[in-house]
């Protein structure tokens, strides 16, 4: 069976290397052969030629996950869609596109800039990061606060199923008829199958909209007036929190006016009409000064918004200045419980003998904080993980969750009965064997099921060298 030229497949060492890691720490098993297919039929010949010669297959879009949701176990097909990344369709009426899943998030707002529309959900990799990946994760972003994440902004889902079928989970218009089998998708971490064309909803770009920044000389104050914001009725489009090491690590590279001696930074995004906007921002200014605020500044135009913006979404590579590697998590813990979390991080990096740093969307207490370190000190990775297993259950003891954005992949599958019960997991099991039977689409990821990644697929493995 030839499914694609041998342009569009190898099964060369570093290509098997490079495809078996993703953005994470996550260690896995190796690459198969790894596919480049451009359309909805070549991905079903893919899936097909995976099932005939006993393999699982993984699909991947440009590895920039953080939980090891890509990373290959027992030499599965990888398919890679970065290939498919043509914007299909943009109907401004409905307010609906068409896009393959390997178009990068910052490219569809590039194409839709000027038009009075944008797709809201808008990840700190949105410069790298794919739709189909935004899809499979159910991403956020900053605006996700007032906008909901990928779910509410996904309509449709052309999926190819782990048996080669073809199926259009959703409507592009209205509400689905039965069951919503679009939402179990979305978030479904390629477990389900793979996206090969999406539905974006796109929402229309506010008329007003005022950035605010504001220090503080204790992380502690920020994180409380993030909950006297809300408190007051204020629903910011986004509300995001900065502690002094990220703030140390990012202005010297974009020079955002970013306090240097503050201990914690906020990030209020507000939108809207014009009068409601501007009596937001009186609000805000009043709530952030009574908590503690030194200064209170408003953007005065879309440069300085921008800066302010850039010095946010650069953190995560900025830190490279600092350690050339990072573990980040990404639980979620209610609002009211920010301050005090916060302090058990730090003592948990310190008790690890470990430097961390937090930036995260504090307006709905996803937590994203950063332990940083060299891989090559000896004996480092046991403590960086030791440290990360103990904010995981700080996080879920202060009634939190595992995730808000990032998936939980081969990283934090061992802790789903932290969260749920096993008939929680059995339900969520047979949901998954209802749309993959036979378990080979993206196995043993998300759900505890006992074996490792190491560990052989229930599929038969044939011999190297029998490729697609």
């Amino acid at each position: 069976m030839e499914v694609l030229g041998p342009d569009r497949v190898t099964d060369g060492s570093a290509a098997r290397r490079l495809y078996s890691r993703d953005g994470s720490v996550i260690e896995g098993g190796r690459a198969g052969p790894v596919c480049f297919p451009e359309t909805t039929g070549e991905v079903v010949g893919c899936v097909q030629a995976a099932r005939a010669h006993g393999r699982a297959f993984v699909p991947r879009g440009a590895g920039t996950g953080l939980t090891g949701g890509s990373v290959p176990c027992d030499d599965p097909v990888m398919i890679v869609t970065t290939r498919m990344n043509q914007i299909l369709e943009v109907d401004r009426g409905r307010r609906v596109a068409w896009v393959e899943p390997g178009v990068v998030n910052l490219d569809l707002a590039h194409h839709l800039a000027g038009s009075g529309l944008h797709f809201a959900p808008d990840p700190s990799s949105q410069q790298a990061c794919t739709i189909g990946g935004n899809v499979a994760n159910n991403s956020g972003g900053p605006h996700c606060l007032a906008y909901g994440v990928t779910s509410a902004h996904v309509a449709a889902v052309e999926v190819v199923l782990s048996d080669g079928t073809v199926v259009v989970l959703g409507e592009e218009q209205g509400d689905s008829v039965g069951l919503d089998l679009r939402g179990a998708f979305v978030g479904g971490e390629g477990t389900l199958g793979v996206a090969t064309k999406i539905a974006v909803r796109l929402t229309q770009d506010p008329p007003k909209v005022a950035t605010l920044l504001l220090d503080f000389v204790e992380v502690a104050d920020a994180a409380t007036t993030v909950s006297a914001i809300i408190a007051a009725g204020v629903l910011p489009a986004a509300l995001e929190l900065m502690d002094r090491r990220v703030v140390e690590a990012v202005e010297p590279f974009v020079h955002a006016g970013y306090p240097l001696d503050a201990a914690a930074v906020l990030i209020v995004e507000l939108d809207g009409l014009p009068g409601g906007v501007a009596h937001e921002v009186g609000l805000v200014t009043r709530i952030g000064s009574q908590g503690g605020a030194r200064t209170v500044r408003l953007a005065a135009d879309d440069a300085e918004r921008d800066r302010i913006w850039k010095g946010r979404k650069s953190a995560f590579g900025a830190i490279a200045n600092i350690r050339p590697d990072y573990y980040l998590h990404d639980t979620v813990i209610p609002r009211t419980k920010l301050a005090g979390v916060l302090d058990e991080v730090y003592a948990i990096a310190e008790r690890h003998d470990l430097l961390v740093m937090n930036v995260f969307h504090a307006g709905d207490g996803n937590l994203h904080p950063l332990l940083l370190f060299d891989s090559r000190e000896p004996g480092v990775m046991e403590r960086v993980l030791a440290a990360g297993e103990e904010i995981v259950r700080a996080s879920l003891a202060a009634g939190g969750v595992l995730s808000g954005e990032h998936g939980i992949g081969l990283e934090k599958r061992r802790f789903m009965s932290l969260q749920f019960s096993p008939e929680d997991l059995a339900a969520q099991d047979a949901l998954r064997r209802a749309f993959d039977p036979d378990g080979i689409a993206n196995p043993l990821k998300v759900l505890p099921t006992g074996a490792s990644c190491g560990d052989v697929n229930a599929l038969d493995v044939v011999p190297d060298g029998v490729w697609v």
